[in-house]
């Protein structure tokens, strides 16, 4: 069983085929997906769960402003701004009249080390929503460290 296409062959005419011009992509599709998933398979086996115990800092210390803000998270997850105790409602009103009301002043926030990640992100998170964004976080110095 044949298939006859167009007209009937003459014998040794050449074949009426037109050259196809065009770039056949299936290829180039078919490898690039396999690498898709080559690198979705490698990526997460490059990812290492480390332990993760910083340093403090030996950096030269950078020159602090003549009556910094401190905002001190204490180990019992207490706020204080310099020596006086605030609550996190009323965290806003108290930066205000430490601040003069000035936004761009920043905030040098210090945490006690027992204090968890999450609970210095909460304060963190405060202060963005009270509209400080220029925060300073405060640690040893690496000579003054034990």
């Amino acid at each position: 069983m044949g298939v006859r296409l167009g007209a009937r062959r003459r014998q040794g005419a050449e074949d009426d085929l037109a050259v196809a011009h065009e770039i056949n992509v299936t290829p180039f599709i078919d490898v690039m997906l396999v690498l898709l998933i080559i690198f979705m398979v490698a990526a997460p086996l490059a990812t290492v769960d480390l332990g993760v115990d910083l340093p403090a800092s030996t950096a030269v210390p950078q020159p602090r402003p003549d009556k910094p803000v401190y905002l001190t998270l204490q180990s019992d997850l207490t706020l204080a701004i310099g020596e006086s105790p605030v609550t996190r409602d009323a965290l806003d009103g108290a930066l205000q009249s430490a601040t003069g009301g000035n936004r761009d002043e920043r905030i040098f926030l210090r945490a006690d080390k027992a204090v968890s990640y999450g609970d210095l992100m909460a304060v963190m998170n405060l202060l963005r929503n009270a509209g400080y964004l220029k925060v300073a976080l405060v640690g040893l110095d690496g000579r003054d460290a034990p």
